[in-house]
């Protein structure tokens, strides 16, 4: 199954991005198929399995980047590579960028045909069928921001983590603020100016901002304000807010956007324990109604995409 979210991530970063996955596997094989990395220019993420086949696998998609067109390959690993495997395993490139991004459905069958087929009837099945390769797609991931590894920061991680419809990533200023073992799947940043990573999240992005630091959390609404959002929920108190909203204005501001951010956040009726918090925030981002949050003084905040 597509890891959409990485895929989105990776064409966010880089511009321009090589899927490798493997169509099919046969014999004795290190990874099977379905197996997929993202390789760019100067880098990769994930793996098909190590040794000579990811090496020339990677190379010949930083050439199909070039190219920006996509392939098809098959590699004997005995006779071809040299590996101890003697099995074989067909690949497939495809070059994706943001516009390309856009023709993927939603959600279920995602099929095309494989580079040089150009006629047949879409399969309906998964797999490689008649020179098309089908896959099925599960909706992306809500991508959600986490600014702050304290104890609600962690909290709040903690609980949101097992979530199947977040993809979090979480910031914080220094390694030894994270606790010694973070959730899997987690995608962890560290920043000295944690505010200039804001460009690189999705204006659709969700955001919790939750850092030790006023200083740095006026920073995060003013370059998320700037950015773009889908929601930003800042904790504080009113007296906080109040104090937040005339520096914002005097930054440039405009009421109406910073009235977007959603401050104070959680629960009030569940306490100020950090997991109470937590639980409160999780209630908010999964139950609201019509695409709605909740802040803690009632008001509702719309979800802009």
């Amino acid at each position: 199954m597509l890891d959409r979210g990485a895929l989105e991530r990776a064409v966010a970063a880089h511009g321009v991005v090589a899927r490798v996955v493997i169509l099919e596997a046969r014999g004795s094989v290190p990874r099977g198929a379905g197996t997929e990395m993202l390789v760019w220019a100067d880098g990769q993420f994930g793996t098909i399995g190590g040794g000579r086949l990811e090496f020339d696998a990677a190379d010949a998609a930083r050439e199909a980047l070039k190219a920006r067109r996509d392939i098809a390959r098959l590699y004997p690993l005995g006779p071809a590579l040299g590996q101890c495997c003697g099995g074989s395993v067909r690949v497939l490139t495809e070059v994706f960028d943001a516009e390309r991004l856009k023709t993927l459905p939603d959600t279920g069958i995602w099929a095309r045909p494989l580079p040089g087929v150009t006629d047949g009837t879409p399969p309906t099945t998964e797999g490689l069928r008649s020179g098309w390769f089908v896959e099925m797609l599960a909706p992306a991931k809500t991508p959600l921001w986490v600014w702050g590894a304290g104890h609600v920061g962690r909290a709040v991680v903690q609980t949101m983590a097992p979530l199947p419809d977040f993809a979090i990533t979480w910031v914080d200023t220094a390694a030894d603020r994270f606790p010694e073992t973070v959730p899997d799947g987690i995608d962890t940043l560290i920043a000295a100016e944690p505010e200039r990573l804001a460009v690189h999240a999705s204006t659709n992005a969700m955001h919790l901002i939750l850092t030790y630091s006023h200083e740095i959390d006026l920073s995060l609404c003013h370059a998320l304000l700037t950015r773009g959002f889908g929601f930003c929920g800042l904790i504080g108190s009113a007296t906080k807010w109040a104090r937040f909203q005339k520096r914002l204005v005097t930054l440039g501001h405009q009421q109406d956007q910073i009235s977007r951010i959603t401050c104070p956040i959680g629960d009030p009726t569940l306490g100020k324990h950090p997991q109470a918090i937590a639980v409160g925030v999780a209630a908010a981002l999964l139950n609201s109604p019509n695409d709605q949050i909740t802040s803690g003084d009632g008001t509702q905040w719309a979800r802009h995409s």
